[in-house]
This record gives structure tokens, C-alpha cells and sequence, in this order.
């Protein structure tokens, strides 16, 4: 194999493609755009629309839809709508600018790992070709393998978009051809295509099966999954054989199908998940291409997180029989933690989405899943309260239910669910929102104690009061307090607000935006409750001394796209990009200068009168836990009185804090 030098995007060139990506260039090439003031206004490409409502702003460099609220800068409207890695957005825009990719050159120790990684899909590309080659010109692959696949139903074309192939029954036959070609047997020990007998023979784990490559996002063979003959399968004790882990495929990472799907995912913005590779090729075969199967195994949350970058909607097709039963309550509760909306679709008795998928046009398909899906909620209440009359049993199936119903994220949507709960059970509404509280307290306390799953936890939700299922209003007001900070955190956070400030060595200094939120955060070590937030402020205060910062450019463009994205929607004016951004009588320089100071005295204004709120509301849901406390420790005479009087000097703080802000009304 020839030898390669591996290097990753550098800095600077990653920067000059982000600076030459005008974003309404790069729009146009998939929307129709006009006109629009000082902005473009085009058909959202992310939903079905009538009428405008994706503003192109090329004063920013961001597109937004007012629609369903997609959007971001040049890079990652490129992911979005393309489906693409960062790098691959990246390496596309490169070649839209004709821009030279200059790479940085890999230490000793990351040239070795990622050297090790390349050669591992190298040879999986390799043996996939090969396999391919088998089936479709090969006279054992035409003999045995595409007389089975075709027994199955699958066309020609559809066996080609999936790199469908066949491997030979003589078990030293790849690994001689493979070796033959330059191909390190180490590396086909690697990624598993092979294995070493008590010999010392590399034999193939794959002879004489159906190939079915894995492919992950960005279309690299990641690993195999070898499916033993029809006429074989008489005795046999493994019908499928996998890829075992390595360091390019571990199964709970991946989804089958999710290459040749995440286009049609992100447009229908709906998945379907189904359990089988067959299954997946058919739903395909039938017109439905937005669809994926797991691995074998419950879902994981990475195969979660992966489907939820492209859309929150998730349909679980499985066959209604015990064991599809079964699979169809088995990680659900992560899909719902993590935000999704679930249901579910039981077919006939005796049918999988593979076979019922090939007796019924598209058209018939679609029909029958749109006429069959149930939500889950109500799925798991029919499966488990039917026809169940044992105490003990009930009692664990409604415990089930209801923390299902804990982990939804929509408040509205779990107020419905236990109403539903009330009538279909006949358990008093404040029976099960003491229930659903602790499965709530219990998931928050689980968070916080275990850092290293701090990605893979519910999102934080209020514990509710009983009679009111609605997001706690204080909880909700803090979370647009802080959203509000944040934003003029972006758009402002550079901008100076005080001058001539004296700091701790006498020294007189102006402070920014940032830089005064965070030294009136400081004395009472305040935080956001949102770590991202956090992470903002802590940037824009590192970078505040720079004169040429400009925070609004910089976390719009920011490398993490989290930050980038979050960055774009709080960047957007909806007034502004509508009216657009007039060109003004230019200024001399007095009243340029009187501008100036009247801009600071507004951002001054604002960003005190946002701080007030974040306390208030900080010291509000303080006075809430200590007036529980109390209530608690009526046994305890001397916490009470400590309690007490911390309860009386909050009420204290609170009573300023209300002064300071009727005081400091922004007109």
C-alpha cells in the first residue's frame, strides 16, 4: 500500500474559507432568493412553505428560517441541507472558492492513531469492493448470492445503492487476494474481516454469506454484517455474523441505512426505526427512504443523539408479536429524555416491515402508518393496563407509565398524558404529579452525581406542584432572563458600556458588556444554569481586551458548532431583517460621538436591568427552597431558626432588588 502523509484543515485555512464563504452565494445554490431591504428572502429548504419566511442577512452571515427555526452561517447551512460532516462542509466550500486545502501536519502519536484509522477503512472500502465484485460478476455470487437476494425481492438497483455483496465459501480466498494487493494482514485482523485459527491461518469470518456493508454518515464503510444462506441456515447457530468492535465501528454508534437515509430524514424531518437490514431495504425498495435499523441491541444514546441532529420525530415499526412487543418498550425512555417525539407502529401478526413492505405500493405503505402509528404514551397504556386486574402487577405498570410520561419534555404535552393517566386508571391527579415529581427528583439527582453522564441525562426539568402541570412560571422566567443575557452577550458583548473605571491597583479602565456581567456575577459566584452560557461569557471576557473583537461575528462563527448555532438564533432581529438595514446620512464626527455615548448608555441600561432580573429571580426560587426547608425541620428547633433568619435576609435582598428595578424601568 502506498504510503500517506496525514494532516488535518489548519487554523488559518479553516478561517480564510469561512471568510470567503458569502453566505448568500452559498444559499442561492439551493434557494431562489430576492431581494429584501438590506437582506434575501427565499422558501425555507428545510420545510414545506407557501410563503417566505427563510431571511438570508448578508451583513451577518447567517440565514434563518422564521418557520421551523433553522438556519446558521455559510458552514453549517452546508451540514444541514447537505448532510455533511464540519470538515466535509468545510473541504465543500474550499472547492466552491477554489481555496487550497492546507493541512497541518499530525504529531508522531496523531499521525500513528489516525495512520491506523485510514488503513482500517481502507481495507473495509477494499473489501467491500470486493464483495460487491462477487455477487455481481463472480459465478458462485451469481449462483448462490443474487439468487438469494433477488428470492427476497431486492432489485438490481436497490442491491447496488446498499453495496450489497457476496463472499466465496473457500475461507483463505480474501485474505490471499487481500495480501496479494499490499493489504497488511494486521489490519484485516483489525477490523475483524479475518481471524487467525490455532495454525495461525488468517481465515475469513465471512465465507459464504450475503454482505451487508455498514456505512456510517459521511459514507465510509465502517464494518459487515454477513447473513448465512436460506439453504444454510438448517442448523446453523449463527444465521448473521458481525463486525466485531474496533476502532472505526462500534455497533451501539451506528444505524444501518442512516448514509443512504439522512437526506430524506432531515426533508421528511420524521425517522422510522425498524430492527433488521432487510427491513431497511425494503422500506427503501417501497419509496420510504427515511428510514434506519439499530444494530441488534437497544438503542444507544449515540444512535439517538445521531437521529435527533436530523429531526425530533420517531416512529418504531415493529411486528405485533411478543417479541416485537418487547423491542418496541425497550429504550424508549431515552428516545423521550432526549427531547424526541415518539411513537409507535405494530404491524399484522406475521408480518415485518421487510415483508409487508414488499406486498404494498408506497402509496399503501405510507397510508397504513399514518392510519396505525400511536403515540407511545398511549401505547404503553394500552399494552400494559389491558385486560390487567393483578395489584401488583397494575402498580408496576402504572409506576412504568408514569415515568415515561416524567422523562416528556413538552409540559403540555405531560399534562395531556396524565390526564389521560386520571380517567383510564381512576388514581387521583395528585397521586400521579407525587409520582411523576419523584421520578423527576430521582433523574436531577442522578445528574448531578454523575458528571460523566452529564450528555446522556434527561434535560433538567421543574419539579411540579400538584393541581399544575404547566412549566413553572419562575423557572420558565429565569430561562428568558438568561436567554436574554446571552443574546446581548453575542450582539454586544465587545461593545464598551463604563469608562474610566478604577480597577483594584487604582488603575483607570473601561469595561465591556461581558466584562460587566461577569464582575457583578463574580462576588456572589453566580453561574448560568445553561454551561453553554456559560462558556460564551467566559470567551467574550477572554477576548473583551482585543479592540478588533467582535462578539457577534465570533460566536456566529465560532468552531463549536453548538455555540455557532446558538450564536445565529439569538443574533437574529426579526424587525431588523424585515425592514432591512437602511443606509443613514453619514455623521460628523460630534455627532458620531454622541451616538456613541448614547449607545452605551442604552446597553448599560439594559444589561443592569437584566442583571437585576437574573438575581431577583435567582433569589425568588432561593425563598421557595428555603419555605420548603422550614417546612421540613419544624422537628429541629435550631435549623429553623437558622433557616429563618436566612429566609428573613433574602426577603431583605429581594425587597432592593424590587426597588433597584422599579427604579430602573427601561422605556
Amino acid at each position: 500500500m502506498a504510503t500517506t502523509t496525514y494532516t488535518s484543515i489548519d487554523r488559518a485555512t479553516v478561517e480564510k474559507i469561512k471568510d470567503a464563504a458569502n453566505i448568500v452565494d452559498v444559499v442561492s445554490e439551493f434557494v431562489t432568493l430576492r431581494k429584501s431591504g438590506a437582506n434575501y428572502k427565499g422558501l425555507c429548504p428545510f420545510h414545506n412553505e407557501k410563503t417566505p419566511s427563510f431571511i438570508v442577512s448578508p451583513a451577518r452571515g447567517t440565514c434563518h428560517c422564521f418557520g421551523c427555526g433553522k438556519g446558521g452561517n455559510a458552514v453549517t447551512f452546508i451540514m444541514e441541507h447537505e448532510q455533511m460532516t464540519y470538515p466535509e462542509a468545510l473541504r465543500w466550500l474550499a472547492a466552491k472558492y477554489h481555496i487550497e486545502i492546507r493541512e497541518r501536519v499530525m504529531t508522531d502519536e496523531e499521525r500513528r492513531e489516525q495512520s491506523e484509522r485510514e488503513s482500517m477503512f481502507i481495507v473495509n472500502e477494499w473489501a467491500a469492493s470486493y464483495f460487491e465484485q462477487l455477487l455481481h460478476s463472480g459465478s458462485e455470487g451469481q449462483a448462490y448470492g443474487m439468487q438469494y437476494l433477488r428470492s427476497r425481492g431486492f432489485r438490481d438497483d436497490v442491491i447496488r445503492k446498499f453495496r450489497l455483496g457476496y463472499d466465496l465459501q473457500d475461507r483463505q480466498a480474501l485474505a490471499t487476494t487481500a495480501q496479494a494487493k499490499g493489504y497488511q494482514s494486521d489490519f484485516l485482523l483489525k477490523t475483524g474481516i479475518c481471524y487467525r485459527n490455532d495454525r495461525g491461518q488468517l481465515i475469513d469470518r465471512y465465507a459464504g454469506r450475503v454482505i451487508f456493508p455498514w456505512l456510517g454518515q459521511s459514507g465510509k464503510v465502517v464494518g459487515f454484517t454477513a447473513r448465512v444462506l436460506d439453504a444454510r441456515t438448517k442448523g446453523v447457530n449463527m444465521k448473521y455474523v458481525n463486525s466485531p468492535d474496533s476502532d472505526i465501528y462500534h455497533k451501539a454508534n451506528e444505524l444501518y441505512g442512516i448514509y443512504q437515509a439522512k437526506k430524506a430524514i432531515a426533508k421528511a424531518d420524521k425517522v422510522y426505526l425498524v430492527e433488521g437490514q432487510a427491513d431497511v431495504i425494503s422500506m427503501h425498495q417501497a419509496g420510504i427512504e427515511n428510514v434506519v435499523a439499530g444494530s441488534g441491541t437497544a438503542l444507544s444514546f449515540q444512535q439517538i443523539h445521531i437521529l435527533h441532529r436530523l429531526t425530533s420525530h420517531i416512529t418504531l415499526i415493529y411486528d405485533d408479536d411478543e417479541a416485537g412487543l418487547h423491542a418496541a418498550l425497550k429504550g424508549t425512555d431515552m428516545l423521550l429524555s432526549e427531547g424526541m417525539n415518539l411513537k409507535v407502529l405494530l404491524l399484522p401478526d406475521g408480518e415485518d416491515p421487510d415483508s409487508f413492505a414488499r406486498k404494498h405500493s408506497a402509496e399503501e405503505l405510507r397510508g397504513y402508518i399514518d392510519k396505525h402509528e400511536t403515540d407511545f404514551i398511549q401505547f404503553k397504556m394500552d399494552l400494559l393496563l389491558r385486560d390487567e386486574h393483578d395489584p401488583v402487577k397494575r402498580t408496576e405498570a402504572i409506576n412504568s407509565i408514569v415515568k415515561s410520561i416524567s422523562l416528556v419534555q413538552n409540559p403540555i404535552l405531560r399534562d395531556t398524558y396524565v390526564q389521560n393517566c386520571v380517567h383510564r386508571i381512576g388514581i387521583a391527579e395528585v397521586t400521579l404529579i407525587n409520582m411523576m415529581n419523584k421520578f423527576i427528583r430521582e433523574a436531577r439527582e442522578g445528574h448531578q452525581a454523575d458528571n460523566q453522564a452529564v450528555q446522556q441525562a434527561p434535560r433538567q426539568q421543574p419539579v411540579l406542584q400538584p393541581a399544575s402541570l404547566v412549566l413553572d412560571p419562575q423557572q420558565a422566567a429565569m430561562e428568558r432572563v438568561e436567554r436574554m443575557l446571552v443574546q446581548m452577550l453575542v450582539r454586544n458583548g465587545g461593545k464598551t458600556v463604563l469608562r474610566d473605571v478604577e480597577d483594584e491597583q487604582g488603575q483607570l479602565i473601561s469595561l465591556s458588556v461581558a466584562q460587566y456581567i461577569y464582575y457583578n456575577f463574580l462576588p456572589d459566584h453566580l453561574r448560568f444554569s445553561n454551561e453553554l452560557y456559560n462558556r460564551i461569557l467566559d470567551e467574550a471576557v477572554a477576548h473583551s481586551d482585543d479592540p478588533q473583537f467582535d462578539a457577534e461575528s465570533y460566536f456566529i462563527h465560532h468552531a463549536d458548532l453548538d455555540i455557532s448555532r446558538l450564536a445565529t438564533e439569538v443574533s437574529v432581529d426579526q424587525l431588523q431583517l424585515i425592514k432591512g438595514e437602511e443606509d443613514s446620512q453619514p455623521l460628523n464626527e460630534e455627532e458620531r460621538l454622541q451616538r456613541e455615548a448614547g449607545e452605551e448608555e442604552r446597553l448599560l441600561g439594559q444589561t443592569r436591568h437584566l442583571i437585576l432580573d437574573f438575581r431577583m429571580d435567582y433569589v425568588e426560587r432561593k425563598l421557595r427552597t428555603l419555605k420548603k426547608e422550614i417546612a421540613e425541620s419544624v422537628a429541629d428547633a435550631g435549623r429553623m431558626a437558622d433557616l429563618l433568619k436566612e429566609y428573613a435576609d433574602m426577603q431583605k435582598i429581594r425587597n432592593a432588588l424590587a426597588q433597584k428595578l422599579g427604579n430602573n424601568i427601561l422605556m
